[in-house]
């Protein structure tokens, strides 16, 4: 009885949690709940926009509002019930009788709980250079005008996946350019940067947003929750790949006096393919002369013969040195070879993987420490977590999500901010278009721009979904330019 009651309240404190994450009236800010008496009378339309106003990169990969259209806009998401528990929150929340319950209370009658309106945006996996609209929000029917702006809250989360495949994309590129300078191949590319970040970030659903946008440029994963998002909203059965691989507790419970053994078990264990196992327990230079190149050489090198390969991970100590260190130590130990390129490349049955203090920055610092030392790329991996995942925000690309026009009284008046104290803060004015130019696109602005031209293609209307997008063509979309000499490769010392 006591197992019985233990168990129903543990369900009920789930459920009590999840519900308020289940009902959309619920996913928005305060203050938007007002924002129904705000508008001028006689309001009948809202035309909203979403863009990147800047920020860290001058490009971004525009990815995952499709994830948020199906998991919170298509379908009944308005009924009674969830109507109800809303009156009585914002009741609560703010004291008085503010939520448009009326409103909402429309939709379910005369729209049976689905929206009316309509989303347009650019293709998942197009590269847009920031300062253009990216996606367009507009109602359906005048007398639900304010829902436009309610939906703001949860439709700018936008700004992460879009952010985290961008970031991605800025990490391939600098790779691509140090393989193709450096190596003689780049067909390893997909695989060069491994998502290391479920642990580091806020939630699994951030873990599957931001694992399935790294997925967009990349091969490489260990964040399973990324695969269950790329296959349920963007239908790829299997969107990444991961190996065996150790980690320190694997390791150091055969005490440090078995660390060979350790080491000789994973080489037993996983005879084939490409097996990862951590080496700096306890000596990093040891593990890679005595142990791998020592004790252990007869097996490392057999595996050459079972076209498999033993990737030596390092996990402390500055990136850069670590990474030539253990490179140099191993090509004493196993011999390497000098590339067309004129850079030397470890024997293929042995690698580097390199996944402790991996950013932008310093994936960059590696590769140009290889460079100078006359290392190949190709003999090194990535893994990233906290900075691939979680250490950016919403103005990293400066995202927004503003007014652009609106209806009164039958006549369409041109909206925007354009504050004194801040010109990066001015939004775009009027209807608005995104056209290709010979260069990348650009927003044409007040209703000024050929509709037959838009890239911005309807995704959404009327509780349906217009366009599904799959992640085969959304990768096909997010390619490299095919230039990358902007980004400068060091040759090696004299």
């Amino acid at each position: 009885q006591v197992v019985s009651s233990l168990t129903l309240i543990t369900f009920t404190n789930r459920h009590i949690m999840a519900a308020p994450f289940d009902n959309l009236l619920l996913a928005t800010d305060s203050y938007k709940v007002s924002h129904h008496l705000q508008y001028p009378p006689g309001t009948t339309k809202v035309y909203s926009y979403f863009e990147s106003r800047g920020g860290v990169f001058d490009e971004v990969v525009f990815f995952g509002l499709q994830y948020i259209i199906k998991r919170w806009l298509t379908g009944q998401v308005v009924t009674q019930d969830k109507i109800d528990e809303a009156a009585a929150m914002y009741q609560a929340h703010f004291g008085s009788e503010i939520f448009n319950k009326a409103g909402w209370e429309h939709v379910l009658k005369k729209h049976g709980g689905r929206l009316p309106i309509i989303i347009k945006a650019v293709p998942e996996g197009t590269v847009v250079g920031v300062k253009n609209v990216l996606f367009t929000v507009e109602n359906t029917d005048p007398e639900c005008f304010w829902l436009p702006s309610y939906l703001e809250t949860l439709l700018v989360q936008a700004w992460y996946p879009m952010t985290v495949a961008t970031n991605s994309y800025e990490h391939k590129k600098i790779i691509k350019a140090f393989l193709d300078a450096t190596s003689d191949s780049s067909e390893g590319l997909p695989f060069k940067l491994h998502d290391f970040g479920f642990r580091g970030v806020s939630s699994v659903e951030t873990a599957g947003l931001g694992g399935a946008a790294h997925l967009v440029n990349f091969s490489g994963t260990d964040t399973v929750a990324g695969l269950v998002i790329a296959k349920r909203y963007y239908h790829c059965d299997m969107a990444g790949f991961s190996i065996p691989a150790s980690e320190h507790s694997t390791m150091t419970s055969w005490g440090k006096e078995g660390e060979v053994d350790a080491m000789r078990n994973m080489l037993e264990k996983f005879p084939t393919g490409l097996v990862a196992c951590v080496s700096d327990s306890y000596n990093i230079w040891e593990a890679c002369t005595k142990l791998w190149g020592g004790e252990l050489k007869e097996l490392v090198v057999a595996r050459g013969d079972r076209s498999s390969t033993l990737v030596v991970r390092p996990d402390s100590g500055d990136p850069a040195t670590v990474v030539v260190k253990c490179l140099e130590l191993l090509g004493e130990a196993f011999g390497a070879t000098v590339n067309s390129k004129g850079y030397k490349i470890l024997p293929s049955y042995i690698r580097v993987i390199q996944g402790d203090g991996i950013s932008l920055k310093s994936l960059q610092a590696i590769l140009e420490h290889m460079s100078k030392c006359g290392w190949a790329a190709d003999n090194l991996a990535f893994g990233s977590g906290g900075s691939l995942l979680q250490k950016l925000n919403r103005d990293t690309q400066k995202c927004a999500y503003k007014c652009n026009a609106i209806v009164v009284n039958g006549e369409l008046r041109q909206v925007y901010k354009d504050p004194v104290t801040d010109q990066g803060k001015k939004s775009k004015k009027g209807l608005l278009t995104l056209q290709k130019t010979a260069t990348g696109y650009e927003t044409v602005m007040e209703g000024q721009g050929d509709a037959s031209k838009d890239e911005l293609k309807q995704v959404f209307a009327n509780g349906e979904l217009s366009l599904d997008q799959s992640f085969k063509d959304i990768r096909a979309r997010a390619k490299l330019p095919d230039d990358l000499s902007f980004i400068t490769v060091p040759q090696p010392s004299a």
